[in-house]
């Protein structure tokens, strides 16, 4: 295999084939013989790594991915994730390790890994998961959530009659109860102030869409003195159809690629993406350890005074490292606590920013970091605390701690600056951008989304047209 880059194209030179420049400067490929072989009955062989289709076969799960967000946003009803594309989309090893995924909200990544490995624990524990199954979740502490306005629709991938992948989306509801529209109370001390919690369900049982089911438990917030189910039904059931809908692109796309290269191949490729990351964010971290010792550490502080403490201590030799959180505030009587999904998103994140080359982001970016969060600490909070803050201002402090660890830059605004309103029957949420900052060859930026969220502000037009509010210019 080859590829050809010219000016204005790129040609991916197949097997088999040949190409050749003519006199007018024309490309011209011959087509050799290709076996029509039937993948299907594949025998396994060793398949050996070769650079030309690792990079093919990253950018083909990227693109399933991207497809898959390209689906949900056509598909789906609210402004949340229609205009604002408050949503994200990957693929998923058969045990739940994240392969590759779209540029979509990264605090939302690292976490997704987290909720689909904990749904096949589950599931497998008990009555086990069927073709025509699809799971949902939004638990933070319990089922690897980030808050819960962020619903997780997961889908196995069945290849003769087994479980071969996993595709997943996540997307930000802007209203699933609670004690405020929007479920993003300021105030919240409890989760169960912030809507309604799904530790897991199957949104789809043998083809069927479970509508009585989840709206059963999008309504249950509502039995709760003083709170309130979803106000906006509609949406929600249409949105999550719009995520199942996403999931069956990404499947059809997947099997397809299974189709044209064989189960094995691809399989191993994505163990080969994984371990390029790792190794690429191996090396980075031995290259600081050369040019910046082995420790490094950095505290930064919440509003309430409460600190994010870290020490990262790497060995030069593996390029393994040890992140320690020890020191961190305890958990809150608020609600600004975050899930051990939350700071995993951050710190994958982080160190996907501080690797030079382009690498998917995956679970090998975290397979060289051991992580120490302590108990009842404000990254590692009991499974009733409040977090809806967690995941839209810890997380951006998270990624500005470790971003200080390694003199990588400036701290960004710290915080994805929500606003919230509604009422009874209208709910509305909505990220306002904030400050970057600046780094060793780039000055800071004011009104643009940092790091860990990456959606989009929408626009007043939409807001008037979808919405019972009025901007007043």
């Amino acid at each position: 295999p080859a590829i050809i880059v010219q000016p204005i194209s790129t040609v991916v030179l197949e097997v088999g084939c040949e190409a050749f420049v003519t006199a007018n400067g024309d490309l011209k490929i011959e087509i050799g013989k290709v076996d029509n072989v039937d993948h299907t009955n594949d025998t396994v062989k060793e398949v050996k790594e070769d650079p030309v289709q690792l990079s093919i076969f990253s950018h083909r799960f990227m693109g399933i991915a991207e497809q898959m967000g390209r689906t949900l946003q056509r598909t789906a009803i609210s402004v949340n994730m229609k205009e604002r594309l408050d949503f994200s989309c990957a693929l998923f090893t058969k045990d739940g390790g994240l392969v590759a995924n779209a540029p979509h909200i990264p605090v939302h990544l690292g976490a997704m890994q987290a909720a689909v490995r904990f749904q096949v624990e589950y599931w497998g524990e008990r009555e086990g998961i069927q073709e025509g199954d699809v799971l949902v979740s939004n638990h933070p502490q319990l089922a690897g959530g980030s808050h819960l306005p962020d619903i997780t629709v997961i889908t196995p991938v069945f290849y003769k009659g087994e479980i071969i992948f996993f595709v997943a989306s996540r997307g930000h509801h802007a209203d699933i109860g609670g004690i405020a529209p929007g479920s993003m109370p300021p105030h919240s001390n409890a989760l169960e102030d912030e809507g309604a919690m799904i530790i897991a369900f199957k949104l789809v049982k043998d083809g069927k869409f479970q509508e009585e089911g989840i709206t059963e438990i999008l309504q249950s917030p509502g039995k709760i003195p003083g709170n309130c189910g979803t106000r906006n039904l509609r949406d929600n059931l249409s949105d999550l159809r719009a995520q199942v809908a996403a999931n069956n692109s990404g499947i059809r796309l997947l099997k397809e690629l299974v189709q044209e290269h064989g189960l094995h191949v691809v399989e191993a490729y994505m163990k080969f993406i994984q371990k390029n990351a790792e190794l690429t964010v191996r090396s980075m971290l031995k290259d600081f350890a050369a040019k910046h010792g082995t420790k490094v550490s950095a505290v930064d502080y919440m509003d309430d005074g409460s600190p994010i403490k870290l020490s990262i201590e790497i060995d030069p030799e593996t390029g393994s490292a040890f992140f320690d959180f020890t020191g961190t505030g305890p958990q809150v009587y608020a609600n600004h606590n975050a899930p051990p999904a939350v700071t995993y998103s951050a710190v994958i994140y982080s160190l996907r920013s501080l690797v030079a080359q382009t690498i998917p982001l995956n679970q090998g970016c975290l397979a060289p970091i051991t992580f120490k969060i302590p108990e009842h600490s404000l990254l590692n909070p009991s499974s009733d605390a409040g977090v809806v803050g967690g995941n839209v201002l810890t997380s951006q402090r998270i990624v500005d701690v470790v971003l200080k660890a390694f003199s990588a830059c400036a701290a960004s605004q710290g915080c994805m600056n929500n606003l919230t309103f509604g009422d009874k029957e209208f709910g509305y949420y909505e990220t306002i951008a904030g400050g970057a900052g600046a780094g060793p060859t780039w000055e800071g930026r004011s009104g643009i989304h940092t790091h860990c969220t990456n959606t989009r502000i929408t626009d007043p037009e939409i807001l008037e047209r979808r919405s019972v509010w009025i901007p007043d210019r």
